[in-house]
């Protein structure tokens, strides 16, 4: 009992001999009182779309999420080997300017329309924009008059201006292309429609839509149909990225409630072709919409290009950040994830054109999508492609299926195998009849000779 009460005392007396540092109790209690700032409160909302990429992701897929000449939005903002592109900007702003100036707006009148938009357009940033109000709207309107003017400029080249390097620079294009469905590269939608509404000549009140203008902007590279691109005029989104990834969305494609029965992810594709699946190219508009049906995969063919790369890939990180949007992307990543392992997967998917490449060798199409499906978080029982999963796996498991088809390509893949098939089978019957017209006198002895 004494000494119990001996090593208590000791105890409190060592707790009563250090002190808290005053200083440090202090910073404690700012850090606790202080707002995140690298992953802002709003960044959970669903105002909030334009996300930094995680790290893991770009530790795989490199520099595939960084502009290359041109920043829009804050993330990018100042960066040096944007610069070049900076200067144009204002040259840009100006033009806009002074085609609309018969309107009898000036740039004030573009600042002013922007500014109500203010609180709005920074909760769209997962990051703490640290501008104060009048740099971040300045940001806003001399971003989105440059990307407006691009898209004008695309769709009408009698209003570019002699000699504009931009234009006359042919390579440039396709990086502006690029860099403007770059995740970390954005302005809200809602920014560019209300400076694109304030900006609107007379006379072009019936003309485009700005979702026309900028699928039709992208899709010098994509190279849809018209009358596709038309079927989108008034599509929105939450940016740029946002647009172009819903137009591929097709409109009776939701979301599918939770499987009931666990989902099964499939093999590759060379498995499954000596399983007896067949690969056939589909017919759709969006490669997104794949089909299987009685032993047959449709995938509509899909070009893979730098361009329709950077676009997977920003479209990935975007679900991945989104948890208010769908996940149609990756799980249509996830299915090339399953389809294609190696080199000769992709020269099978090339040899039945469903897929164009212009990437790079076949491994390297290879090693692009896998690194597109890698470390991402995909719910396999809750995706558009969960049932299409489940038909192939079972038709896959089916023993008569895979049995018939192994038999197939063993013995007739090919002319020559198919002759020795064939020859072998000739050579068997011919010594079932001989060895029968040999043994037969010895059963039937009453048979003249």
């Amino acid at each position: 009992m004494g000494s119990n009460s001996i090593e208590g005392e000791s105890h409190h007396h060592a707790i009563g001999i250090w002190e808290v540092n005053k200083d440090r109790l202090q910073s404690m209690q700012q850090q606790i009182s202080a707002t995140p700032t690298l992953l802002s409160q709003a960044a959970g909302r669903s105002s909030c779309c334009i996300f930094r990429v995680p790290q893991r992701l770009v530790e795989i897929n490199g520099q595939s999420y960084q502009p290359h000449i041109v920043s829009i939005g804050p993330y990018h903002r100042g960066e040096r080997h944007l610069k070049m592109i900076e200067e144009h900007k204002w040259r840009y702003l100006g033009s806009l300017l002074s085609r609309t100036q018969c309107k009898g707006l000036g740039l004030e009148d573009y600042l002013k329309a922007i500014h109500p938009l203010e609180a709005k357009a920074r909760e769209c940033y997962s990051e703490t924009v640290v501008l104060d109000t009048d740099e971040f709207i300045e940001m806003l309107v001399l971003d989105g008059c440059f990307v407006l003017e691009l898209f004008r400029k695309v769709k009408n080249p009698d209003i570019i201006e002699l000699d504009d390097p931009l234009f006359s620079m042919l390579w440039l294009l396709s990086f502006f292309q690029r860099d403007l469905i770059k995740l970390q590269n954005q302005i809200p939608f809602f920014v560019l429609q209300r400076l694109f509404d304030l900006s609107k000549m007379p006379g072009e009140e019936n003309g485009p839509s700005l979702a026309t203008l900028a699928l039709n902007f992208f899709n010098n590279t994509l190279q849809r149909p018209d009358e596709v691109i038309e079927k989108y005029n008034n599509l929105e989104g939450k940016h740029l990225l946002d647009l172009l990834r819903s137009s591929f969305i097709p409109s009776d494609q939701g979301e599918p409630p939770k499987a009931v029965s666990p989902t099964h992810v499939i093999h590759c594709v060379s498995k499954l072709h000596r399983a007896g699946i067949k690969l056939k190219p589909g017919k759709a508009d969006s490669f997104l919409t794949v089909t299987f049906r009685h032993g047959v995969l449709e995938m509509p063919s899909i070009t893979i290009d730098e361009f329709t790369s950077s676009f997977l890939l920003n479209c990935v990180a975007f679900e991945q950040c989104h948890s208010h949007c769908s996940n149609h992307i990756t799980t249509y990543a996830t299915l090339l994830d399953c389809l294609i392992n190696t080199s000769k997967d992709v020269e099978y998917f090339c040899d039945r054109n469903i897929i164009e490449n212009y990437f790079g060798t076949d491994a390297e199409v290879a090693r692009f999508i896998n690194g597109l499906g890698k470390d991402v978080a995909f719910d396999v029982e809750r995706c558009y492609l969960s049932e299409l999963f489940n038909k192939v796996h079972h038709y896959y498991q089916n023993s008569l299926h895979v049995q018939l088809a192994t038999l197939k390509h063993t013995y007739f893949d090919s002319p020559w195998s198919c002759i020795s098939a064939m020859a072998a089978v000739i050579l068997l019957l011919l010594t079932m009849a001989q060895t029968f017209y040999t043994v037969y006198p010895y059963f039937n002895p009453h048979r003249p000779r």
